[in-house]
């Protein structure tokens, strides 16, 4: 597969063909890219803030007074408390990303003049095998940690498995989840790697500050507030300079959509916690969390999989990282 043909023939200023493909498509003025972040937050928060009232219906149904949610709103997103079903409010809030993406798209399109193709990948095509290996790699050595995480802690893990429950747990994530994912990846791995790099003329620092954003817009996560910022910041932003990474040295987002993609859907699939963002009928269900442990186990499993990719892919160029 060839890159795309605008980058032949021409001076261009980055070693990576990822980062040339965000410079030669389309429009890049800086306020494109403002512009293009406020449509994403604005489709995200728009569907966020209808959703609302179908989960104050269900709550106010279940008991629970207008004083109770203005002293905890995350309440609302507690479906045993508001007694919703959890595949009903987990489909609710992953559409959230369905408007997140249509805002980023349509700023993409319309005012960049760009192809979805070029912020994804610098080739001509959407390399999708890349992103089913690195599904099938990831989601490999993740439901080895699960089994393993059940098989020596027994006394902390258990089964709730549910047939009918998980087959619309399973449909829900199918559907919706890739979506998620690969919306957080399109904006923060693709949109504004490409964007900050047109900026500060490299790559290096792009890299740091979205790995840095995609902590920090975790921070409102339920396991944030327990565990707090110092130990949860560095996890996520590790997790998203992982994935960073490997979006340039690959130039491009496949492998990072797998990945990302692999690990929120089969977690969800396969265990769930009291104090998870994700609250889902899943297989197993821990009693809490040991963020120490997961990180080991997180950092075993990026490790793995680099070298995997590293092999498989001939990385050799280390400079497009930097450039």
């Amino acid at each position: 597969m060839e890159p795309n043909e605008p980058l032949s023939g021409k001076k261009l200023p980055f070693n990576n063909l990822y980062l040339n493909a965000g410079l030669i498509s389309g429009l890049n003025h800086w306020w494109m890219y403002v512009l293009g972040i406020v449509a994403a937050m604005f489709g995200y928060f728009l569907f966020q803030l209808f959703m609302i009232f179908p989960l104050m219906a269900a709550a106010t149904n279940n008991g629970i007074t207008l004083a109770d949610i203005q002293g905890n709103p995350e309440i609302l997103f507690d479906p045993e408390k508001i007694g919703m079903n959890k595949n009903i409010l987990l489909a609710l809030l992953f559409s959230m990303f369905v408007f997140a993406f249509l805002g980023l798209f349509i700023v993409i399109k319309r005012v960049h003049r760009k192809t979805l193709t070029s912020v994804i990948t610098a080739y001509d095509k959407v390399r999708f095998g890349r992103f089913f290996f690195a599904f099938a790699i990831w989601g490999i050595l993740l439901i080895i940690s699960v089994l393993l995480s059940y098989f020596l802690n027994k006394d902390e893990v258990s089964v709730q498995f549910d047939p009918v429950n998980f087959v619309f747990l399973l449909l829900v994530c199918v559907v919706l989840m890739p979506v998620q994912t690969c919306t957080e990846e399109l904006i923060f791995r693709g949109y504004l790697i490409q964007g900050l790099s047109q900026i500060f003329k490299n790559g290096i620092l792009p890299l740091a500050i979205t790995s840095v954003l995609f902590g920090l817009v975790h921070m409102s996560n339920p396991e944030a507030k327990i565990y707090g910022w110092i130990t949860m910041l560095p996890y996520y932003a590790i997790f998203g300079f992982f994935l960073g990474a490997i979006t340039l040295l690959d130039e491009g987002l496949e492998l990072a959509m797998g990945i990302h993609c692999a690990n929120n859907l089969i977690s969800s699939l396969l265990i769930t916690s009291p104090n998870g963002v994700l609250k889902t009928d899943a297989i197993f269900v821990a009693e809490g969390e040991n963020p120490g442990a997961e990180f080991i186990t997180w950092f075993v499993m990026a490790l793995l999989t680099f070298i995997i990719f590293w092999q498989k892919y001939r990385w050799k160029n280390f400079n497009l990282l930097i450039k």
